[in-house]
């Protein structure tokens, strides 16, 4: 009699903002960061085609993401979740699957103080990772993060991932921090993951 082997499968974990959507410019500072409104939000260029491209090779999509503007006091958890409830809905119209949408709400220099404090969710640290791992049976080593932060790598390394950066004028790598790969944009991470596995 055969045995049936509980296969572990192979997943891609996306930060969200600069990877699948734009950064806006926040006027109050006048740095490009995370959308503040639903208005705000914009799927960057071929993004969507590149989680539809993994999802048809097999791998299971997760978004981690840090979203620490209500903890700053720069924006409303109604915003928040408004503008995570549009990703979603989009997402569900062009038949694009994600297992699981990880949200750290945290920043331990925060003015909210119920969100301003040390925690364990908040990248670089591994915590959505690892809980992925034992929910859907994952095979980190199989996998990938995808992120346009050193902080991003360094979640992806410390859980035992592949990691590609996607680079822009916030980000270089450094000797201890080396990604396995470095792109341009989602499309392109997506062309070297389908390329090399």
């Amino acid at each position: 009699m055969g045995r049936n082997k509980f296969v572990e499968r192979r997943a891609v974990f996306l930060d969200r903002d600069g990877v699948i959507n734009r950064n806006i410019r926040n006027p109050a500072t006048g740095e490009y960061e995370a959308p503040l409104t639903p208005g705000d939000f914009e799927f960057l260029p071929g993004a969507l085609n590149a989680m539809r491209a993994l999802r048809k090779a097999g791998f299971t999509l997760f978004l981690v993401s840090n979203q620490p503007n209500y903890a700053k006091g720069k924006s409303t958890l109604k915003n928040l979740r408004a503008i995570h409830r549009k990703l979603a809905e989009c997402l569900s119209r062009e038949r694009i699957e994600f297992a699981r949408f990880y949200y750290c709400f945290h920043h331990p220099a925060g003015s909210r103080t119920r969100y301003s404090r040390p925690c364990s969710c908040r990248k670089p640290s591994p915590y959505f990772l690892l809980k992925a791992r034992t929910e859907f049976n994952l095979d980190l080593a199989g996998s990938w993060m995808i992120g346009d932060r050193l902080t991003d790598v360094e979640c992806g390394n410390r859980a035992g991932t592949r990691t590609i950066l996607i680079a822009s004028l916030n980000t270089c790598s450094t000797a201890a921090l080396e990604p396995d790969a470095v792109a341009r944009d989602l499309r392109a991470a997506a062309r070297m993951i389908l390329t090399t596995n």
